[in-house]
């Protein structure tokens, strides 16, 4: 097992699987391009990649009759749905740690076009790996992740067994400096799983997470680090308690931060909870600045 690791005096911060996202509204349902800066198609200038699905906009009629049809489907679902619960049935639901949303922030780049890449000849987003796209590598045997750092973002590639989810074997396919992003966005049309990566050189990026907040938290807003050094003694034993608890190992430093409120999170990203279909799960406990924990029932929504 080849799991990725940060060089000495680098944190890990987030790690969850990653694709180029795919366009939600009637007219781009099911799709993506990529994009230069004139809206022209550079898929066959991307270099090394392979030949991958091509798509055409529906026209309005088409993305109308399409909307219709979805609405027909959404209430039939709807009656039975109601029909199962009135006979008892037990009813659950999933899907993404966001709620999504029904507006638009760019119609141009969500409803008539989708654009998932948007870069110039020589620009960082040129260089992104076409494995991240789905429909040209394999999502029944393959996933792709992002990894945060306090220095970098890298993608990485590995199997996926869905039998054996602790199997990792990490290739680097690509990575850029945090100096070299100019910003991220979360895009929340509709399901709310989208963000913009944006780069110094003008060129960006549209990414899907189906665990975006988890992945993003640490970018946006960008957090500030705390070091164990710069702590008290009273929060640093808190953090030392906390970390045997938890088996945290040797290898693994905890990652501290402090809330809006002035509490300090501390976030420990454990090897033994990292998985293909996930990516890396953190254990997290949050203490009063007098270094004191707090319990899970005394929380305010900045400690979340």
């Amino acid at each position: 097992m080849t799991i990725w690791q940060p060089d000495p005096g680098e944190t890990l911060l987030s790690r969850a699987p990653v694709t180029f996202a795919t366009g939600a509204a009637p007219r781009v349902r099911g799709m993506r391009w990529f994009r230069g800066t004139e809206r022209n198609d550079i898929r066959h200038e991307l270099p090394g990649w392979p030949e991958g699905p091509s798509f055409t906009a529906r026209s309005t009629g088409g993305a109308v009759a399409e909307r219709s049809l979805r609405g027909a489907a959404t209430a039939a679902g709807v009656a039975v749905m109601a029909f199962l619960s009135a006979a008892g049935g037990n009813l659950s639901g999933g899907g993404s740690d966001d709620s999504g949303s029904d507006t638009p922030d760019d119609p141009a780049d969500e409803v008539e076009d989708f654009p998932v890449m948007w870069a110039a000849p020589g620009t960082i987003a040129r260089t992104l790996p076409w494995q991240l796209e789905p429909g040209r590598a394999d999502a029944k045997r393959h996933r792709t992740h992002l990894i945060v750092t306090d220095r970098r973002l890298v993608v990485v590639g590995l199997p996926f067994d869905k039998k054996d989810l602790k199997a990792i074997e990490d290739e680097v396919l690509w990575q850029c400096a945090r100096t070299d992003v100019e910003r991220i966005e979360l895009k929340d049309f509709k399901d709310g799983n989208d963000f913009k990566v944006t780069f110094g050189d003008g060129s960006w990026c549209r990414l899907s997470c189906n665990w975006r907040m988890k992945l993003t938290s640490y970018l946006v807003p960008p957090r500030d680090l705390i070091s164990l050094e710069s702590l008290t003694p009273q929060q640093r034993k808190t953090v030392q308690e906390f970390s045997g608890e938890k088996q945290m190992p040797d290898s693994v430093s905890p990652i501290l931060s402090r809330n809006s409120n002035g509490r300090i999170r501390i976030d420990i990203l454990l090897p033994s909870r990292y998985t293909s279909a996930f990516g890396a799960s953190e254990v997290t406990a949050t203490m009063e600045p007098d270094g004191h924990k707090v319990d899970i029932g005394d929380y305010q929504p900045e400690d979340f």
